[in-house]
């Protein structure tokens, strides 16, 4: 592929369909259609081939045949989650029933396309499975940020805000911990400004993302 990744918004460098279909026809037509509107996209034959392949940075989506030589498209949704392989599924097939898909879907299948399909819902499905993978590591970064900074409070900070998010007043936290009100007023301060928490309502929500709040 040519070009340098800059950008995670759908259909942009950084986003990167993959299509898993045996037949070599389907898979021409379908690196046209989405090259056609500025989508990047990589083909192959099977999901040993896609395995080999090596995952790309930014946002991308899996099109997958659920008739596949070997293991099913279904089979591999399972490997996929078995493995907690996160990326978005199209799945398309020429044989589909509504069993197939309600399974899928109940798997996590973004959208299950039935042969012949029309263009636009494809496009349609891509562009959903795009966003919702950017929406996913958005979200996965937030809380990766969330851990490094609640990583750098001290064991008496963490305690005071696990605390502090029960509703505990400062005066309660003190006895609980025996200490002077004072010094359960500074670990606050400190946690709050470590954490980056804006108020103490922020503060709290942070607390409940870790499950601090709940002593787990």
């Amino acid at each position: 592929m040519n070009g340098n990744p800059s950008s995670d918004e759908p259909g942009s460098q950084g986003s990167v369909v993959f299509v898993v279909d045996d037949d070599a026809s389907m898979r021409e037509a379908l690196s046209n259609l989405l090259r056609s509107v500025g989508i990047r996209v990589e083909t192959f034959a099977s999901t040993t081939e896609f395995l080999r392949q090596p995952r790309t940075a930014g946002p991308s989506c899996l099109v997958l045949d659920v008739r596949l030589q070997g293991s099913s498209g279904l089979d591999f949704q399972s490997q996929l989650v078995a493995s907690n392989a996160s990326i978005p599924i199209i799945f398309i097939t020429g044989h589909g029933d509504i069993e197939m898909s309600v399974k899928a879907m109940k798997a996590g299948a973004v959208d299950f396309l039935a042969k012949p399909f029309r263009e636009q819902d494809l496009l349609d499905a891509v562009t959903a499975a795009l966003e919702a993978d950017v929406r996913r590591r958005e979200i996965e970064q937030q809380f990766a940020d969330l851990h490094s900074r609640y990583a750098t409070l001290t064991t008496r900070e963490k305690e005071v805000m696990a605390l502090a998010a029960k509703g505990l007043m400062n005066k309660q936290i003190a006895g609980q911990m025996n200490l002077s009100e004072i010094t359960v007023k500074i670990h606050r301060a400190h946690a709050m400004k470590k954490m980056q928490a804006k108020s103490f309502a922020d503060l709290v929500r942070m607390a409940e993302s870790l499950g601090t709040a709940q002593g787990r």
